[in-house]
Order: structure tokens, then C-alpha cells, then sequence
């Protein structure tokens, strides 16, 4: 059972009786389609046998920031936007943070649904939800209440089994590892300067050209954060393109552009597009000051396909969600020597990032295993004959 949460006083006991407990589980629902910032429709919370359901309509939310900032463990479900939603509506996420989906992938299941976990451990279905369903309409039903309710019901029993499985792996400070590295990831408003690097259409654009777009992005990114609006609804991919490579000096001529319609130019945005245009025009080959990541070396392109296919045989050789182990753009920023790279830290870089510097500096090899099984191994520098 669940109990509906209206009211402050009400929220005010519950932060009061779940920062006694030792642990807690917490979900969102969000819209974000019409918005530039998660809007945050519904609090779903367990501790101990309790289930309540806040709703964020009618309360304001920072209370639960006595909770999340306490020494109880917050368990959650693939809890990126739930971070981002926590932080947003609280002005906070949690001290201590346990992701069953991560749990899951350190133990051989990959990007787990909730529900796929919940059948496979305990045999328990969800109940079934429209994955559309509006969550910011009220009253909501009931099928929606006890859907929500359904997302922390069952996610004690739920750690408790990934959790021993973690222990019996020796993994567990490699799931917390992991969560808190989950906890840094940026939050909320994106780097305006970095908005280009998400636009699909430029990634062929050079130059003053490039610089331009660089510019344009950034005012697109902007602008869509102040007024809480999805950034194509500002400016399309297209149009920021469009602009870059032509430059416009007026208005006539930016209406010109394809990819820019008259809702794009209102409330003084055409004016502001054509600044940020001359921005782009006068920065300098330095600039901007994020640039695209380089291409990786031509000889080094045949080694990623290389190591990728023996990363997937190392997954399912230690039961690891391959994603979790390594990604391709992990191991392309690896031989970029990117200093970011996840393969230089911590457990990957004992598991996959040593092994591909071996790999890459002709120190190992890989191989077949006479099972049909790829193996890292040391290089024999014995060439067979020809």
C-alpha cells in the first residue's frame, strides 16, 4: 500500500521518520519534451515497510533535502534524471547512492529494466503502465498511483540479492565506485560552448565556419535554458548550420535561411542570432575553447575494432555488462590519450586499460583460444613463416 503526500507538514514528518532508517528508496516522474529542465510530476519513496507518494504539483520539495543529505543509503533504478530531478526540485541528491542497474551490470546483466530484474530475482511482475501517460494531469488514477508506487516497492529485496551476488564476486567496490562516479556526472544546464558538439549537422563544418555554429549553439543553448523551452524550438539543427555557412548581416537574409522559420526570430531572438553570428566572426583559430576531440590516428583505427571484439569476450568471460566494461569511445579515447578516459582509473584500467597499452605498444597479442574464444596474451615477436 501506498499513502498520498499533499501536504508540508505531512512531507515534514516523512523526512523526519525515513532519516531514521538506514537506507531508502526513491524514484521520479518527469516530463521534459515541452520544457528545457525536467519537470518533476511525482516523488515516489520507501523506507522501512512505508511507501508514500509526494506530489511536487502541491508542496515545495527542499524539505527532502534533509533526507538525501543524510548517512542513510538512497537506492535507485538507472537514477541518472532521477539525480537531475532530485537536484533540480531539492537542491540536492543523495549522500550515499546505490544503482541497482549498475549493481546489475557488475554481476553479468546488461542495462537491466527494472521490471526484467524484478522477474529474473524475484519473480515478480510489474504492473502494466502506458509509458505515455500523463503524469502532470490530476487527479491521477489509480492504475497510475499503484504503477508508481510499484517503481520502489520491491527495490530492498531487490539490493539485497544484487548485493550478495556483488560480495560473492568480490565487486562490490566496483558497483560503488561506479555509483558515485554516477553522482559527478554534470547535472541540470549543459556547457552552452559544448552545445555544438551535439549537433549531428556540423560535425563536417570548418574553420570560421565551425566557429560560427560554435557561436550560434551556444546562444541556442542559452536562450532555451532561460526560457525553460527544448532548444529546436529556439533554433533547428538545420537552421544553426545554415546560419553558420552563410553568415547572414541582416534579418532579410537570415529569413532566408532554410531551417529558420519566423517563430525562430521572435521577441528580439533574430537580432540575437546575428550578434552571436559576429561572436563567431571574430574568434580566432584558438577558439572556441572546446574543441572537437581529434581523430584518431589512421594506424590506430584497425586496433579499436581489435579490442572491442576481445572487450565483449572479456564481459562475458567475468559475467559484465559490456557497456559497463568498456564502451568504443572508451577505448578511442584511450589510444587518444585522452586524460578523462575512464580505462586510466580504478578497476578498468587493471581489467582493459593496461592490457590495450600492451596491446597498442606490441607487447601482447590477441588470439584464438582453439574454442572459439579471443585471449589477450604476451607477444611472442615469432612470425610464422610465409
Amino acid at each position: 500500500m501506498y499513502v498520498p503526500v499533499n501536504t508540508s507538514s505531512e512531507l515534514n514528518d516523512i523526512v523526519t521518520a525515513a532519516c531514521g532508517a538506514d537506507r531508502y528508496a526513491i524514484d521520479t516522474e518527469f516530463h521534459r519534451e515541452r520544457t528545457y529542465f525536467p519537470q518533476v510530476a511525482l516523488i515516489q519513496l520507501r523506507w522501512e515497510d512505508e511507501i508514500v507518494l509526494i506530489d511536487p504539483l502541491e508542496l515545495d520539495l527542499t524539505p527532502l533535502a534533509k533526507l538525501l543529505d543524510s548517512d542513510a543509503t538512497c537506492i535507485v533504478h538507472a537514477g541518472v534524471q532521477d539525480l537531475e530531478v532530485l537536484d533540480l526540485s531539492c537542491g540536492s541528491i543523495p549522500n550515499k547512492l546505490f544503482d541497482t542497474q549498475i549493481a546489475a551490470g557488475f554481476v553479468g546483466v546488461p542495462t537491466a529494466s527494472l521490471s526484467s530484474l524484478l522477474d529474473r530475482y524475484l519473480g515478480f511482475s510489474l504492473p502494466k503502465g502506458d509509458r505515455l501517460t500523463d503524469w502532470l494531469r490530476r487527479p491521477l488514477t489509480d492504475d497510475q498511483l499503484r504503477y508508481a508506487a510499484s517503481d520502489v516497492e520491491h527495490l530492498f529485496e531487490l539490493t539485497d540479492i544484487l548485493s550478495e551476488q556483488l560480495d560473492d564476486l568480490n565487486r562490490t567496490e566496483w558497483a560503488v565506485e561506479e555509483c558515485t562516479l554516477l553522482k559527478g556526472r554534470p547535472r541540470n544546464r549543459r556547457v552552452p560552448e559544448e552545445a555544438i558538439l551535439r549537433i549531428k549537422e556540423a560535425r563536417s563544418l570548418k574553420g570560421q565556419t565551425y566557429r560560427v555554429a560554435t557561436a550560434v549553439a551556444a546562444w541556442r543553448e542559452r536562450r532555451a535554458a532561460e526560457a525553460n523551452t527544448p532548444v529546436r524550438q529556439v533554433l533547428s539543427d538545420l537552421g544553426v548550420v545554415a546560419v553558420a555557412q552563410q553568415a547572414p548581416t541582416s534579418v532579410s537574409q537570415l529569413k532566408s535561411l532554410r531551417g529558420v522559420e519566423g517563430r525562430h526570430l521572435r521577441d528580439g531572438a533574430d537580432g540575437e542570432i546575428l550578434t552571436s553570428v559576429q561572436v563567431g566572426l571574430r574568434m580566432t583559430q584558438e577558439e572556441p575553447s572546446v574543441k572537437r576531440s581529434p581523430e584518431l590516428p589512421r594506424h590506430l583505427r584497425p586496433v579499436v575494432t581489435l579490442v572491442t571484439a576481445w572487450i565483449a569476450q572479456l564481459a562475458r568471460d567475468h559475467k559484465l555488462d559490456p557497456a559497463l566494461l568498456a564502451t568504443r569511445a572508451d577505448v578511442e579515447a584511450l589510444l587518444k590519450q585522452d586524460p578523462s578516459c575512464r580505462l586510466t582509473t580504478g578497476w578498468r584500467q587493471d581489467l582493459v586499460g593496461k592490457p590495450i597499452s600492451q596491446l597498442v605498444n606490441g607487447d601482447a597479442a590477441v588470439a584464438f583460444d582453439g574454442d572459439g574464444h579471443l585471449v589477450l596474451e604476451a607477444r611472442s615477436h615469432t612470425s610464422l613463416p610465409s
